[in-house]
């Protein structure tokens, strides 16, 4: 277990806006970075992912490799890991109520891709090299969660059975590996897991062709086309505690385009950089209709003018290029790093996510339409919960303020579990951030829904008691209203979730989803109980 020096007081505290800079602070003198404004911008088509092929009835196989993968035509190609020789890896889709196995197969190559920091709980002892798959948003037994203890070295497979026993849903899935995750998540390991059923089949949204897929990374480079990942760190050898890169790849791309015709189009959009959140907005000031979110589908659609998504969080979302003929559309963002009170998104670079090209000929009449009522949702009570509990979030600084590590409870990860939820029962649990940034929170096993936010007094909290409420509570976003997995906790909120746990008992880790908090310390376990 790494000593360290404990944490230096409650609140927020001097230097708070300083927390987790940027810093690429000793990269290989000989390799220079990537300039990524030299790149052409929307020169690459959008790919889209491949669909997982089964090998038997609801079986599947799926291997983790490394590979090379030209991710520009201006680039040399990138050597990454992924699924399957691709990145990201291939979509696996799946019916409610009918399970799939999948067979996990770890061929990657004994030495890391990237920088490994040993100071960290998890990489201080065991191979380079360690994978396992987590089902984000899976509701399924502990054996095939893909817990950050599960992992399994090259030259190894698991077999995991998803019971698919929940909602339809924009599920995806990733490395977990404990103190590696960011680096093995980094490295490509990602993918889609679609499930369906037939209150979504029976709706008439678009579908085939016009259902697409949409992960979203930031990454950085050298001019060589290799990841560029920091290798040196500030209070730790080599970790830093968030990675914002400059350069921004969809589905495996670096600013891609998409043509498209002018009808509608259903995007199942993913969050799935380590810790850059995003705020997305169409150029021409059309809205975003956002029809679903982590859990599945909404009651009803929310309008937007812009979309923020945490790392980690799906939003299903339908937009609307009739009548823009001919018309080239961009995607952006202007989301702050780290959010909300960071540098703001460089308009050149990663201000901007892709184009859209309304350039193809419409190829019939569009009769998808976005019903007034999408799925009812049956709302759980907060005045029933069996429990409530609060759970609040710590930065560790050192003497200048820099950061040492994150908690959950002030705790480690690997101190024993404090919550023990009974199976059947309801939940509430308050996440109190008294940090600088927002954290997104993830819990495994779970989908919850979320009941408000309220700000706190931050200088006068003490763990030992609750928080000081400031005013009045606010109730979530609308479209935070459906089934949610992962949530933004505000800096100086409480963020009040309920959640029932149903079903399987069991250990199961809940964390926040910036990748490097989750390495350094910001996971904590709960162990569901009969």
């Amino acid at each position: 277990m790494l000593t360290r020096k404990r944490f230096l007081g409650y609140g927020f505290g001097a230097g708070a806006d300083l927390l987790f800079p940027h810093r690429f602070s000793a990269f290989a003198a000989t390799t220079p970075a990537l300039d990524p404004s030299l790149l052409t911008k929307f020169s690459d088509a959008l790919p889209l992912p491949t669909a997982a092929a089964p090998v038997g009835p609801s079986a599947y196989h799926i291997t983790m490799s490394q590979f090379r993968q030209r991710l520009h035509t201006e680039m040399p190609p990138t050597t990454v890991w992924g699924y399957d020789q691709s990145y990201p890896g291939p979509t696996i889709e799946a019916r409610s109520g009918e399970p799939i196995s999948v067979t996990w197969s770890n061929e990657l190559p004994t030495q890391h891709l990237l920088p490994i920091d040993r100071t960290l709980d998890g990489a201080d002892t065991g191979p380079d090299v360690r994978a396992v798959t987590h089902l984000h948003g899976g509701h399924v037994p502990p054996a095939v969660d893909g817990g950050p203890l599960d992992w399994f070295v090259p030259g190894e497979s698991r077999v995991f059975t998803y019971p698919n026993a929940q909602h339809a849903a924009t599920l995806w899935y990733h490395d977990h590996a404990l103190g590696i995750t960011r680096l093995n998540v980094f490295a490509g390991l990602a993918g889609f897991y679609l499930l369906r059923d037939p209150v979504e089949d029976a709706l008439p949204l678009p579908a085939g062709s016009y259902e697409v897929p949409l992960v979203i990374q930031d990454r950085a480079f050298f001019a060589n086309g290799e990841l560029r990942y920091p290798d040196e760190g500030v209070t730790h050898p080599v970790w830093v505690p968030e990675f914002f890169g400059d350069t921004i790849l969809v589905n495996g791309k670096v600013w891609p385009y998409l043509e498209v015709e002018p009808r509608r189009y259903r995007f199942r959009i993913l969050n799935g950089s380590n810790a850059r959140f995003y705020e997305l907005f169409l150029s021409n000031g059309e809205p975003i209709r956002q029809i679903g979110s982590d859990g599945g589908l909404l009651e009803s659609a929310v309008a937007l003018n812009r979309l923020l998504l945490a790392p980690g969080e799906r939003a299903d979302v339908i937009v609307d290029f009739t009548g823009q003929e001919s018309q080239s559309i961009l995607l952006r963002n202007t989301a702050k790093a780290p959010f909300p009170n960071g540098d703001a998104a460089d308009p050149r670079t990663v201000g901007q996510i892709m184009q859209f090209r309304v350039t193809r000929p419409l190829a019939g009449v569009d009769t998808s339409d976005i019903p007034p009522t999408l799925r009812p949702i049956e709302r759980l009570a907060p005045a029933s919960a069996a429990a409530v509990r609060d759970i609040p979030m710590f930065e560790h600084l050192d003497a200048d303020d820099e950061p040492i590590t994150v908690q959950l409870e002030g705790l480690d990860f690997d101190d024993p579990a404090t919550i023990f939820p009974r199976r059947g029962t309801t939940e509430v649990w308050r996440l109190i951030n008294t940090t600088g940034d927002a954290h997104p929170i993830h819990l495994h096993l779970v989908q919850f829904q979320v009941v408000s936010r309220q700000r706190f007094d931050t200088r006068r909290y003490s763990p030992t008691g609750p928080p000081t409420l400031i005013g009045q509570s606010k109730p979530p976003n609308a479209n935070e209203l459906g089934w949610k997995d992962t949530v933004r906790a505000n800096p100086g909120e409480v963020t009040t979730i309920v959640a029932r746990f149903d079903d399987f008992t069991g250990t199961y880790p809940f964390h926040c989803h910036i990748l490097e908090h989750e390495d350094n310390d910001m996971m904590r376990p709960f162990e569901v109980v009969a």
